[in-house]
């Protein structure tokens, strides 16, 4: 495996990590924000879902 696809292997492992954490720590610091946070997860999810399937 070359360095670069370690590093981005690497990146994209602690974005998997760091974006659910700083939405669960949103969520539970503003509880008004659970709605349209959930909106906008469910949107994004309805665009990469089918892609990534393919």
């Amino acid at each position: 495996m070359s360095t670069l696809a370690l590093l981005v292997a690497v990146l994209l492992g602690l974005a998997f990590v760091l974006v659910p954490a700083a939405l669960a720590y949103l969520a539970y610091r503003h509880p008004a924000a659970r709605g349209p946070m959930g909106v906008g997860i469910a949107a994004v999810a309805a665009i990469v879902i089918p892609i990534a399937l393919r």
